[in-house]
C-alpha cells in the first residue's frame, strides 16, 4: 500500500477537511506511513450530522419497506465479499492484526452480521394490536430513533463499523461514523461500498480526525439521537457525560478484565489451549481477552507449566504472513501503556514468568510497535495488574482453592463483559453461568460469537447490545397509537376530570 491521500465521505459527497489538514496513518508492523486522512473539525462533524438529519427527516430511506433497505443492505454483504482479499490486507496493514484472523475471522463474521441484520430488520418484535381499554384500538409502532452516531475502536476497526452501523441504518436510520484515528481506512472503504450498495445521499457519513475534536462535536451535537460506541471504560464515562446535555439515548460496549476459571475436574490440555486463544487473542487487544486465569490449587503447577509451554510457542512477526500468530500493538502509544503496566506488576511483587519486554534491538521486529506475549503468575486480587484492563499480551494467573472463591474473584472487578469456567461437572456449570455477572459466558471455551449472540456487558463495561435482534432495541424507539372505536362524544372516564 502507498501512501495515498483519502477523502471522508460527508453527505454523499467525497471531501477534505474544511480545513484542508490531513493526518498520517502509519503501519504499525513497520513504523511507515501507509495513506493520509482528513483531519476533521467541529465544522466537518456538524455537516455530516445536518447531512444526515436531512436525510432521516426528508429523505427516502427510513421511508422505504423493510424489505427495500434490507435489499440494499444484503448487497452491501455482497460487495464486501467482492473485496474481502483486498480489505483484509488493508485491515492487517493499517491495525497490525494477522491476515488469517482478518481473513479468516474479521471479515467473514462480518459479512454474515450484515446479512444477519438485514433479515432480522423484516421482523421486529411488538405487541399485537388489541382493545386494551376496552373502548378503542391501540397499535404499537417500533420505528428509527433518527440520526445515529456510530464511535468505533482500533481493534477491530471494520467489524466494530458492521456492528454500530449496520443495525442502526437497517432499521431505517442515519449514521455518521466516527472510527479510530489510528485506523480508519477499512471504514472508509466500507463508506465506498455502501454508497455503491445503494444507500442513499446522506444516510451514512464517515468523519475522520481526533476524538477529542470530532467525537465530541458529534456527541454534543442536538442532531444526534443515539450515540453507539465500543470503547473503554474512561472514554465512555466522557461520553455519558457529554450526551447527558441533550438527553441522548447510548448504546456502549466499554472495557472488560475478563476471568477464565479452571476447575480441578478440567481438562488441562483443553484449558491451556484455550487460555492461549481467549488470552492472546489480536495481541491481547481484545475487550473480552482472558486476562485473568483463576486455576484451582490442585492443578495450578500442571497447568500454569503446560500454558506456558504453549505461549512460547507463538509465533510473533509479519502479520501479512499467515504462519504468524501474533502482530505488533496498534500504535507505540498503546506499548508504553502496556510496559507502564507490565513494570506496575513487577512493582507490585506478582511473578513475571515469560515476556516482559520487547523484542532484541535490531531484530526483524525492531521497527514496529511488537511486544512479547507476558504471563504473571502468584498474582493477587488486588493487584492493578489484575483489576485494570491493560489491553495487550498480559495474562495474570491466579490460584485459587474453591469453586465460590473463582466466583467471587472473578465477579471483583468493575467490569462485567466477558468470562468463562473450565469443567467437567455440569451442576458447576450452570451454576457459573448463573452467579458471574458478565453479559457473555462460555463453559469450556472462551471467545465464540455468532451473529444471532446479543454481546454486551454487565457493570462499567456499558449496556445494550451489539449483534443479535436485541441491538434494534438501542437502535429503534416504540410508540402507541390509539384510535377510539367508540364514536362516543363523552366517554365514560370523563367525569373525573370535569362533570358527573
Amino acid at each position: 500500500m502507498s501512501a495515498a491521500q483519502q477523502r471522508m465521505f460527508i453527505g454523499g459527497d467525497w471531501v477534505a477537511a474544511q480545513s484542508g489538514e490531513t493526518y498520517d496513518v502509519v503501519n504499525p508492523a513497520t513504523g511507515e506511513v501507509i495513506g493520509k486522512v482528513p483531519k476533521a473539525g467541529r465544522e466537518d462533524a456538524s455537516r455530516a450530522v445536518d447531512a444526515a438529519r436531512e436525510a432521516f427527516d426528508r429523505g427516502p430511506w427510513p421511508r422505504m419497506t423493510p424489505a427495500d433497505r434490507a435489499k440494499i443492505i444484503w448487497k452491501i454483504a455482497d460487495l464486501v465479499e467482492l473485496e474481502v482479499d483486498r480489505l483484509a490486507m488493508m485491515e492487517t496493514i493499517n491495525q497490525g492484526k494477522t491476515i488469517k484472523m482478518a481473513r479468516d475471522n474479521d471479515f467473514p463474521t462480518g459479512i454474515d452480521n450484515i446479512r444477519f441484520f438485514a433479515g432480522a430488520s423484516r421482523n421486529l418484535e411488538g405487541k399485537a394490536a388489541s382493545e386494551y381499554t376496552g373502548l378503542g384500538t391501540t397499535i404499537f409502532r417500533r420505528e428509527p430513533v433518527g440520526v445515529v452516531c456510530c464511535i468505533t475502536p482500533w481493534n477491530y476497526p471494520w467489524l466494530m463499523a458492521v456492528w454500530k452501523a449496520v443495525p442502526a441504518l437497517a432499521a431505517g436510520n442515519a449514521v455518521v461514523i466516527k472510527p479510530a484515528s489510528v485506523t480508519p481506512l477499512t471504514t472508509l472503504e466500507f463508506a465506498k461500498l455502501m454508497e455503491k450498495a445503494g444507500v442513499p445521499k446522506g444516510a451514512v457519513s464517515v468523519v475522520t480526525g481526533p476524538g477529542a475534536t470530532v467525537g465530541e462535536a458529534l456527541v454534543t451535537h442536538p442532531g444526534v439521537d443515539v450515540v453507539g460506541l465500543t470503547g473503554d471504560t474512561a472514554t465512555g464515562s466522557r461520553i455519558m457525560e457529554l450526551a447527558s446535555r441533550t438527553v441522548k439515548r447510548l448504546q456502549l460496549e466499554l472495557g472488560g478484565k475478563a476471568p477464565f476459571i479452571v476447575l480441578e475436574d478440567a481438562d488441562i490440555e483443553a484449558a491451556s489451549e484455550g487460555a492461549v486463544v481467549g488470552g492472546f487473542v489480536n495481541g491481547g487487544q481484545d475487550c473480552t481477552a482472558a486476562t485473568r486465569i483463576y486455576v484451582q490449587g490442585s492443578i495450578y503447577g500442571a497447568f500454569v507449566k503446560r500454558f506456558t509451554e504453549k505461549v512460547s510457542k507463538i509465533r510473533i512477526g509479519d502479520p501479512t504472513r499467515r504462519d504468524i500468530d501474533m502482530g505488533p500493538l496498534v500504535s507505540e502509544a498503546q506499548r508504553k501503556k502496556v510496559e507502564e503496566m507490565v513494570g506496575i506488576g513487577k512493582n507490585e511483587g506478582a511473578k513475571l514468568i515469560m515476556g516482559g519486554k520487547r523484542p532484541a534491538l535490531g531484530g526483524p521486529l525492531s521497527r514496529g510497535f511488537f511486544y512479547e506475549p507476558t504471563v504473571f503468575a502468584d498474582v493477587k486480587q488486588d493487584m492493578r495488574i489484575c483489576q485494570q484492563e491493560i489491553f495487550g499480551p498480559v495474562i495474570c494467573v491466579s490460584q485459587i482453592s474453591t469453586f465460590e472463591e473463582g466466583i467471587e474473584k472473578a465477579n471483583d472487578v468493575v467490569y462485567g463483559l466477558a468470562a468463562s469456567v473450565w469443567t467437567r461437572d455440569v451442576g458447576k456449570a450452570m451454576r457459573a453461568g448463573a452467579q458471574l455477572r458478565f453479559g457473555d459466558v462460555w463453559v469450556n471455551d472462551h471467545l465464540p460469537l455468532a451473529s444471532e449472540m446479543p454481546h454486551g456487558g454487565f457493570k462499567q463495561s456499558g449496556h445494550g447490545k451489539d449483534m443479535s435482534a436485541y441491538t434494534f432495541d438501542d437502535y429503534t424507539q416504540v410508540k402507541f397509537v390509539y384510535v377510539d372505536t367508540t364514536d362516543a362524544v363523552r366517554k365514560p372516564w370523563y367525569y373525573t376530570v370535569y362533570g358527573d
